[in-house]
């Protein structure tokens, strides 16, 4: 699928590879990302385009095996396609991606992740540990009490690392790690996962499950009924997902993130209104994943605005420093990594009531 102009020679277009998943655990993202992908194209070509190129978006499937995702995208860019590459995905994704991308094109990662990244070229303008976990782990303690935690993960690196830093963070703020478990992306069953939980003294889960891995995590733990003792805490938790796992499954339910759709804030408001003006009423659920991809985007167009051209070092050159204003307030980047406020919120039914900024 492409989106952003119907036609104009190769000199005038600026093609974006937008990478979300339209299929697996994270595939019930992908029409929210695509809507919001579209909405944020059309504003900047409202605004003069990348470099007064039209910005012409094509969405990859961030779903599919990262190596195949990573030679559809190899092929692209030896044709002369691809400019530059963003979207939400997995790490394992980007992990593939960063070698075929490598020189070539600017890649803006929009989605959390477990940090790090450091490889030229890879613009990381998502959430990290440090700055959406271990503040909210503190609240949680502070506030609740909650000092003991198991932690819950898919098997693939953004858990992998994110309990690793979460093991620090446990050291910091003097809390205890009660237990790890993991399970293959995709599962489904969440049985056994959920069995170990509740054999384990402990005050709250950490759940680092992606998309409907976490769902079915959700329905599970309410069946147990441990919802009514224990809190439940992610970094990735969002709209469609709480609608997927249902009312009775989402209570004691905090996640921290950078974007809330119910947030109160005119900016946050505004990006509301404008989408439901672009797509209706009926559009998919706004969320913190889909948002990113806008994020994304708008990166790219403060980013080549500042260094004055789309070459790949004097973007590199240009990164730190950059910031702009959007929906989640003031994006800032320190190196190739942004720097955003992050918000804790309780899951409220089928939305989020957010508590706090951290």
């Amino acid at each position: 699928m492409a989106f952003g102009v119907a036609a104009g020679s190769r000199r005038d277009i600026w093609n974006v590879a937008m990478v979300i998943p339209l299929q697996g655990p994270a595939g019930l993202f992908g029409p929210s990302c695509e809507a919001i992908t579209e909405l944020a194209a059309h504003e900047i070509n409202a605004e003069g385009g990348i470099l007064g190129r039209e910005v012409r978006v094509e969405v990859l499937d961030g779903g599919a095996a990262p190596q195949a995702i990573a030679g559809e995208l190899r092929d692209l860019i030896d044709r002369g396609r691809v400019d530059a590459v963003s979207g939400w995905h997995i790490s394992s994704v980007r992990n593939a991606l960063a070698p075929v991308l490598a020189d070539r094109v600017p890649y803006v990662y929009s989605s959390l992740y477990e940090g790090g990244e450091r490889r030229p070229g890879i613009f990381c303008s998502g959430e990290t540990p440090r700055m959406q976990v271990a503040p909210a782990l503190r609240w949680l303690r502070d506030n609740l009490g909650a000092r003991r935690w198991f932690v819950v993960g898919d098997d693939y690196v953004w858990p992998h690392v994110s309990t690793a830093a979460v093991r620090q963070f446990a050291h910091e703020l003097d809390l205890d790690i009660a237990g790890e478990a993991f399970v293959g992306l995709g599962a489904g069953d969440m049985t056994r996962l959920v069995r170990r939980v509740e054999a384990t003294p402990c005050d709250g889960v950490l759940m680092l499950l992606v998309g409907h891995d976490a769902v079915e995590f959700n329905r599970e733990f309410a069946r147990r009924g441990l919802h009514e003792r224990l809190l439940r805490f992610s970094p990735l938790m969002e709209e469609n997902m709480l609608l997927a796992s249902g009312h009775s499954a989402t209570g004691n339910l905090f996640v921290s993130a950078a974007y809330f759709r119910s947030l109160v804030s005119a900016d946050a408001l505004d990006l509301l209104g404008r989408y439901v003006g672009l797509h209706g009423p009926s559009a998919p659920a706004l969320n913190n994943a889909a948002e990113s991809c806008y994020e994304g985007l708008h990166t790219l167009a403060s980013l080549t605005r500042r260094a004055g051209t789309a070459d790949l070092p004097e973007l590199n050159a240009a990164i730190d420093g950059v910031a702009y204003h959007g929906p989640r307030g003031t994006v800032e980047f320190h190196g190739q990594q942004a720097s955003q406020h992050v918000h804790l919120a309780i899951a409220d039914g089928y939305d989020f009531d957010v508590i706090t900024r951290l």
